[in-house]
């Protein structure tokens, strides 16, 4: 069985995150009772320190992938692998282990400050998991332990997703609509089979781990000679077979497509395997897909798991594969492992074995012949605690110096779904194209083979322009791509929508509303994954860059949800956990934080966050009125902003009682109320306070568009006292200052504090007639935020730490100013691009790249907060998707002597015909 670690067996910790390749000599598998075949050699690979050979010119360019490529031995490059993207070595392990941010690590004095919300939170946490047995929608407690091996997600928006690790385990599953599980599955595999004059002479499954279970399989691939280079909604690994003569290059794709409302959609991935044959002699490779029904966990112990085979035809095409059906309620699902029929393959499969085996049936049947045994019907359902597996096999023959390739693919289908309070039935979106019935597997399978192509035409023609433009680093054109895996990948839901499901009452004065969620459905995605609250708002209006600039119409269908919500109210009362106080869940005319609990009933049970009561913060509904405006001047949707306009009215007059002295800008209360929402503001704020008159900026805007001239008076009024206020109290010179307290961290430099001018920006305004800041005053802020957030925190390697005393030295005064947020500095870089700082924005934006995807080992799990040192806060999160913010900045940089930007197909924003802000504009459509 090759070479095996006892004192890795059993232990239940994936030997992938804990081996290295065995220096030995070359191995001879000789498995038992093996009959027509030659010995077939397993070759361990030496360790890398022993005549480490050069790497070829293009192998491993550092600027692009730091050390993560320097273990690899091979000189395979794999089958057009493209150049730019995130590439690491099979075999790399990353020598920093940090640790998520728990309560031992707050300093005494912070500690002090928030015992009463700790003892509170304490007692909420024992009756939520104890007494309710539900998940708290933020376990302080059981934070998600790191593990340094995530890839991109399978799964389109909103049908669930799979994430396969950059070792190729199957790891991460979202199938319950927001909730994971963080298991690798050890049965899901690809394995393998090499045949020469009829013998099998290498039989490998292409995994790292060295398992307890299914003993009987050649496990312990070297890593030293293969690497994964990701590129989302794609990614590749390269397998260099030692002593084979053969390359194995599996492309895995996804159909996300920006503009696109149905393919989208889909729960599918398809995995391509091109095999190159290198050397003289034919061969016969077969690629084996083994995968368990269920995850081998509780919601497989109740049994009646079973699986079939299936042959669907259609249009020439020919699809077979196996479904592995898993009743279990109230989510039940089929899964579907599948591979296309050409004439130059042959599909075989095995319909059922035991996962939790030696596993020597299946691997001596593939080794027999390089098939599997096919036999007909479908398997006996499981009995109570019985796993069950199956396998679908593809071979083909390789010339001398030929290619091949063989085509599989993961479908899924769980059409109808419950939330966790297990109240209303919903239905996904792609249900509207492949039917509610939970037995369009096959279809899917079918359609996702048959259009991989197509859509991988549509995914380079989107990415092309961004890859192709050398003005642009190697690291930023890896980041833009593939930090979009959280649009799928963050408990990310798209459900349809029934008309009789909205209330006529709320919805009578936004005439679109009806029409935008019937033809585009509802969009859900968590503030993290494990921060479980869909579409928190005040972190959307970071992330939302991507959402507008990709799929603008999931984006106004979110703000119009937005809205439902904020009309409504829910007067039930509840203890917040940082005061202590009792207060009502939802008050009208106020932005909700978040729409809801997946573990609950979200959009009709919304707030899930119950740390403060957001009633009374100053940022929501201003980022509302910046968003909806946004919104309408990238897309020219004037029936939107009709829609909008009332509701801007009733939350910014809601907001208005926030200006206490009235002198036209608004006040922080004293406590942590915003979204930084453990640091503490006090009175005027360059934060709130540069968002509140950004909002009002955009008011005025609005109120001429609308015909208002009443309003606009009003709010030119507000603004034009509010700006005098604002460089009175909080300008010094050479920055805002963090507020107005008379605490010593009121000097504090906050790296968000141009947040206002931010969004202007995005919206066309902010400069000449419609400046609200001064330009200088901006830049000079920016400079030094660069100088002491950046260049003076972590040697100018980590990106921007939220705040910075002004002689150089972190704010430690709360739990939040020491850290960096990645999405906050996104959003800076692109700040400091607009006002044409763009290599200091780059600077800025890099260090945050490198720290999470080469440094930390945090892929695909971006986190909202790392500290300079040891910690790291809430893994996958929403917020990094504001590098699109970036992507926008550099767009409108190049357009700016053109006419205004519209949405349309491409990498975000074209220029259209130029139109100002007053003229409708049309999205155009994918075509």
């Amino acid at each position: 069985m090759g070479t095996q670690d006892p004192g890795n067996m059993g232990t239940g910790v994936p030997a992938s995150e804990q081996i290295s390749c065995v220096k030995e000599d070359p191995q001879v598998y000789c498995p038992e009772e093996t009959v027509g075949t030659k010995d077939v050699q397993v070759t361990d690979c030496k360790s890398p320190e022993d005549n480490r050979p050069q790497k070829e010119t293009g192998c491993c360019n550092p600027e692009d992938s730091g050390q993560l490529m320097a273990s690899y031995e091979g000189k395979a490059m794999g089958y057009q692998v493209p150049p730019f993207g995130w590439r690491i070595c099979l075999a790399h392990e990353f020598t920093e282990k940090r640790k998520p941010f728990q309560a031992n690590n707050v300093s005494l004095r912070n500690m002090i400050k928030h015992i009463g919300m700790g003892l509170r939170y304490l007692q909420w946490w024992y009756r939520k998991t104890q007494v309710e047995k539900k998940t708290p929608f933020i376990d302080m407690i059981n934070s998600v332990p790191l593990r340094q091996i995530y890839g991109c997600p399978l799964g389109g928006i909103g049908g669930g997703t799979i994430t396969r690790g950059w070792r190729g385990q199957f790891c991460r599953w979202q199938l319950n609509p927001g909730m994971y599980q963080h298991r690798t599955v050890i049965a899901d595999q690809f394995t393998v089979c090499l045949r020469r004059e009829g013998q099998t002479v290498y039989q490998q499954v292409l995994s790292l781990e060295r398992p307890s279970v299914l003993r009987s399989w050649n496990w312990g691939l070297c890593g030293y000679f293969a690497f994964y280079h990701a590129l989302y909604p794609r990614a590749w690994t390269v397998y260099q077979l030692p002593g084979q003569d053969v390359t194995l290059t599996c492309r895995q794709i996804t159909p996300i497509l920006p503009h696109d409302y149905q393919d989208s959609s889909l729960p599918v991935g398809v995995f391509v395997w091109d095999v190159e044959n290198e050397g003289d002699e034919a061969l016969d490779v077969s690629i084996m897909f083994s995968m368990r029904n269920g995850l081998g966990g509780g919601d497989d112990a109740p049994g009646g798991l079973w699986n079939e085979p299936f042959c669907l035809e259609h249009g020439g095409e020919t699809v077979q594969g196996l479904l592995l059906h898993h009743p279990t309620l109230p989510n039940p699902y089929t899964m579907a492992v599948a591979a296309r029929v050409t004439a130059d393959t042959t599909v075989t499969h095995i319909t059922a074995f035991d996962p939790d085996s030696t596993g020597q049936q299946v691997w001596q049947d593939l080794l027999q012949d390089g098939q599997l045994d096919s036999p007909a019907g479908q398997s006996t359902p499981t009995q109570k605690g019985v796993g069950i597996a199956g396998a679908v096999c593809v071979s083909s023959k390789l010339r001398p110096r030929g290619q091949c390739r063989l085509e599989f693919s993961l479908a899924w289908d769980m059409p109808r779904i419950l939330f966790g309070a297990k109240g209303q039935v919903h239905y996904r979106r792609y249900t509207r194209f492949f039917g509610q019935d939970g037995d369009a597997a096959p279809a899917l399978s079918h359609y996702a083979l048959c259009r991989y192509a197509e859509w991988e035409e549509r995914i380079s023609a989107w990415q092309s322009p961004v890859l192709d433009d050398r003005s642009l680093p190697a690291w930023y054109k890896s980041a833009l791509f593939n930090e979009l895996y959280f649009l799928a990948d963050g408990g990310t839901v798209w459900l349809e929508v029934r008309e009789d499901s909205l209330p006529e009452e709320l919805g009578r004065n936004m005439c679109h509303l009806c029409p935008t969620l019937r033809d585009y459905g509802r969009f859900g995605y968590l503030e993290g994954q494990e921060y479980r609250m869909y579409n928190t708002y005040d972190v959307h209006f970071y992330a939302s860059f991507a959402l507008i600039m990709l799929w603008p119409k999931l984006e106004l269908s979110l703000q119009y949800d937005m809205a439902l919500a904020t009309l409504r109210e829910d007067l039930t009362r509840r203890q917040y956990l940082m005061s202590g106080v009792m207060a009502p869940v939802k008050r009208r005319n106020v932005i909700p934080h978040d729409i809801g609990d997946p573990d609950d009933e979200p959009w009709l049970r919304v707030n899930a966050y119950l740390i403060h009561d957001t009633a009374d913060w100053k940022d929501l509904n201003l980022k509302f009125v910046l968003q909806v405006y946004r919104d309408y001047y990238l897309t020219g949707d004037q029936n939107f902003l009709k829609d909008m306009w009332p509701v801007c009215l009733a939350v910014m007059e809601s907001e208005m009682k926030f200006d206490k002295d009235h002198d036209g800008l608004i006040e922080n209360g004293g406590y942590a109320d915003q979204t930084y929402d453990g640091w503490v503001t006090t009175g005027p704020s360059a934060y709130c306070g540069g968002l509140w008159l950004a909002a009002v900026a955009v008011m005025v805007q609005m109120a001429a568009l609308c015909g208002a001239q009443d309003i606009q008076d009003k709010f030119s009024s507000i603004l034009h006292r509010g700006q005098e206020a604002y460089e009175r109290l909080l300008w010094n010179g050479r920055y805002y200052n963090y507020d107005s307290s008379s605490q010593p961290q009121s000097r504090s430099v906050m790296s968000d504090q141009c947040a206002g001018q931010w969004f202007l920006k995005a919206c066309g305004l902010g400069e000449g007639e419609t400046e609200v800041f001064p330009t200088p005053h901006v830049v000079r802020a920016l400079q030094t935020i660069f100088e002491l957030n950046v260049q003076a925190f972590a040697g100018g390697a980590m990106g921007a730490v939220n705040g910075m005393q002004p002689h150089g030295v972190p704010d430690k005064s709360s739990v939040q100013s020491d850290e960096v947020w990645v999405g906050v500095v996104y959003g800076l870089a692109a700040t400091m691009i607009q006002e044409g700082l763009t290599w200091e924005g780059f600077q800025t934006a890099e260090g945050c790249y490198r720290t999470v995807w080469e440094r930390l080992g945090l892929a695909f799990q971006t986190p909202e907060a790392y500290c300079q040192q040891r910690v790291f806060r809430s893994l996958a999160y929403m917020r990094p998707l504001s590098i699109w913010a970036m992507q926008l900045a550099l767009q409108q940089q190049q357009h700016k002597k053109a006419s205004r930007p519209k949405v349309e197909q491409g990498t975000g924003l074209r220029t259209g015909p130029m139109f100002g802000p007053k003229e409708a504009m049309a999205n155009v459509s994918p075509e």
